[in-house]
């Protein structure tokens, strides 16, 4: 609430405001102040006047003039109420709250028949009168009303009753006989102050009382003085109550506006609707005026930590400086005393830099915590015209105040670190070119989280800099652990921020960290980000290491030849852990060929049938049996051969180190080959008689459950 205090002065006096009016800028001002500072102007002919002797203005020029916008953007700021009428400046004074005024000149007494004394009102204003608002510095001449026809700021006025109310002095228990102590709770429903003897004694909570709602003194006091809803009348028509809202002129107007034709044509709407709308308006700007506000405590007591830290490494700087330069003796002593020097010139600047900005954001917030308390009470008051009189003007500055955190500003100016390092190495005939030097290893680097990602059984790793570091980096280091909980090893080393890391295990848990290194050694690392891969092996063939026939199609999912001789594509992921099952549709299968099906290191043959070589572990098969086949040794035939629609399967176990082959879903022969161990991925070999296509993705068969076999190989 303190806070507030500023909103609620008049920026002439530097007092609570008293009696406030709006002026049309939407700036307010004390009745009296805005009297103070009145301005007569030269004798001028008035609006009225001009209008009258036929000038080339049309009236519907001046309807357009009569509203309440009445000076523009673009304009030198100075205008009339009703018309733009430029005035003549005058020197300007400071008023207690630091703000220029203008102060009143003496006028000559204008003729009585221009003078419009009203009953019980203040007195008449001199004609031609002008008033510049003291914080925009817009001025205006007033029309007849003078400064009658400016709307009082009801709302505000009510802001500064409450506020000042709460400062009053603590309110004391009504039940006391003696000495009464000082109130506790108020009882909304008993309308009575208790002090806690007296609550328990006369207001048990318990029967009926117990549904009674206790709040504290100063709530309760604002709540019994709170006044019921105004019933606000038009400051034209001081006869008619403002009923609705003018959303061109944007102001409360009354039935008689309407019927006179002044706003007729515009868009109006209901008074009520239109003030629960600015009052939604005004809380939701609220709310990012609040995140902006937390935001900003939040960065003092960073600010204020980094005064603590810039200390601390301040000492320890200076002490590790000494204890190099005593290493030195006699000749580096003289030197000494001339880098001491440089690291305080450091020290003071930071804490200059830290200190300004820590001073510079607490009048920021200062301000915004003092217009959000101020818009909040605002909120609560319930004169709908009054304020929507304010409304679009609080609005107007909450969004600005909150574009004022915007990016940038709470970032701090300097680092706490003294990136500074003594270089002992030189010999003592080049002592007098001692100097710092401009460089320590790197900070850790920081992770990008939102960049990181895996896919399939790859993962992508980006990363960056601290913001505040200006340390110089040659390079990085990334290192990733076996997905198994084993060491650390590097599986990059470069100057790039983003990395993509293939071929690493399905369903596997890896850890991974970075490192920076520059010429004075190896930063620290990074912190460990943890990343899954795919739990089902994805993959297609690959391109790029098939065979020159080798025709692939449906993304890579479909694959035929355009030779007569077997060809080899393998898949483009590779297995080595855990367990993998894919299976292969015939889609084409003509004169009897004999594709085969299985594994094969990264440099098998293309040109021979998968298996020829010792690279490749497979199973061929025909129209009426198969075999399996390695290194161009031929085993276990076994009946049952393939056509047009047939399904191969092979399901790739390392936790045994087998490979099973399947037809049509059910296992072809024994277990193939067992003893794998390594790297392998999938390959088939075809000719121009075949066409397959393969489906990756797929469950475990369910006659399977790794890791068990009887000893004939066969699966159990």
């Amino acid at each position: 609430m303190d806070e507030m205090e500023e909103e609620l002065k008049c920026p002439v006096c530097g007092s609570f405001y008293r009696e406030p009016i709006i002026l049309p800028c939407s700036h307010n001002i004390c009745l009296a102040c805005a009297r103070n500072i009145l301005v007569q102007t030269p004798d001028a002919e008035s609006p009225q006047s001009s209008r009258a002797s036929g000038s080339g203005v049309s009236d519907y020029d001046y309807l357009d003039l009569d509203k309440m916008s009445l000076y523009s953007e673009a304009d030198s700021g100075y205008g009339s109420y009703g018309g733009f009428i430029s005035v003549p400046t005058t020197p300007c004074q400071k008023s207690p709250n630091g703000v220029r005024v203008f102060p009143p000149t003496v006028p000559q007494p204008p003729p009585q028949q221009h003078l419009l004394p009203q009953p019980g009102s203040l007195p008449p204003i001199p004609r031609n009168s002008c008033i510049t608002c003291p914080q925009c510095h817009r001025s205006l001449i007033l029309d007849d009303r003078g400064l009658r026809g400016f709307p009082k700021n009801r709302v505000l006025e009510g802001v500064v009753d409450r506020y000042q109310q709460s400062k009053a002095a603590a309110l004391k228990c009504q039940l006391c006989e003696k000495s009464p102590k000082e109130a506790t709770v108020m009882c909304e429903q008993c309308d009575v102050f208790y002090c806690d003897p007296c609550r328990l004694r006369c207001h048990p909570p318990r029967g009926p009382l117990a549904k009674h709602r206790l709040v504290p003194p100063a709530q309760g006091r604002i709540s019994r003085r709170a006044s019921p809803r105004k019933i606000s009348t038009c400051t034209e028509h001081e006869l008619e109550n403002l009923s609705m809202y003018c959303v061109q002129c944007k102001t409360p107007v009354c039935y008689q506006c309407l019927e006179e034709g002044k706003h007729g044509t515009h868009e109006v709407k209901a008074l009520g609707a239109m003030w629960k709308l600015h009052k939604g308006q005004l809380s939701q700007a609220l709310n990012g005026l609040s995140d902006r506000a937390t935001e900003a405590k939040e960065f003092l007591v960073q600010l204020r930590n980094m005064v603590q830290h810039i200390q601390e490494n301040g000492v320890e700087f200076e002490a590790c400086l000494v204890a190099q330069c005593d290493a030195l003796i006699d000749a580096l002593n003289r030197r000494k005393a001339q880098l001491l020097a440089r690291v305080t010139k450091e020290h003071e600047h930071k804490l200059k830099v830290v200190r300004d900005q820590i001073s510079h954001c607490t009048v920021k917030l200062r301000q915004t915590t003092g217009l959000m308390e101020y818009c909040l009470e605002v909120i609560k008051e319930n004169d709908p015209s009054g304020f929507l009189q304010i409304s679009d003007a609080l609005i107007r500055r909450v969004h600005m105040t909150e574009g004022q955190w915007g990016k940038g500003t709470l970032t701090p100016r300097m680092t706490s670190d003294f990136d500074l390092t003594l270089d002992s190495g030189p010999l003592l005939q080049t002592i007098h070119q001692l100097d710092f030097v401009q460089m320590k290893v790197p900070a850790a680097p920081m992770l990008q989280l939102e960049e990181c990602c895996t896919q399939n059984n790859s993962a992508t790793l980006s990363w960056k800099q601290p913001p505040l570091s200006t340390i110089a980096v040659d390079g990085y280091i990334l290192e990733l652990d076996d997905g198994n909980g084993g060491p650390f090893r590097e599986v990059y080393v470069g100057t790039e921020t983003i990395c993509t890391v293939d071929g690493l295990h399905f369903n596997s848990t890896y850890k991974s960290r970075v490192k920076a290194f520059n010429a004075s050694g190896v930063g620290q690392y990074s912190k460990t980000l943890i990343m899954q891969t795919s739990e089902i092996a994805w993959f297609t063939f690959d391109s790029a290491s098939a065979h020159p026939d080798i025709i692939l199609s449906n993304d890579n999912l479909t694959v035929t030849c355009n030779s007569y001789d077997d060809r080899v594509v393998m898949g483009n992921s590779a297995f080595s852990r855990g367990v993998h099952y894919w299976e292969m549709t015939i889609d084409r299968y003509d004169n009897h060929p004999d594709p085969a099906f299985g594994i094969a290191r990264g440099d098998v043959l293309k040109d021979v049938m998968l298996g020829k070589d010792d690279k490749a572990w497979a199973m061929y098969v025909d129209n009426n049996r198969s075999w399996f086949m390695h290194n161009n040794s031929h085993t276990n035939r076994t009946d049952g051969g393939i056509s047009k629609g047939s399904t191969i399967g092979v399901l790739l176990d390392f936790s045994r180190g087998i490979i099973i082959f399947l037809l049509n879903d059910e296992q072809q022969g024994p277990v193939a080959f067992e003893g794998l161990e390594g790297v392998y991925y999938p390959a088939i070999s075809i000719n121009r008689n075949v066409q397959v296509t393969l489906h990756t993705g797929l469950a475990i068969p369910d006659f399977y459950t790794p890791g068990e076999a009887d000893p004939t190989g066969s699966v159990c």
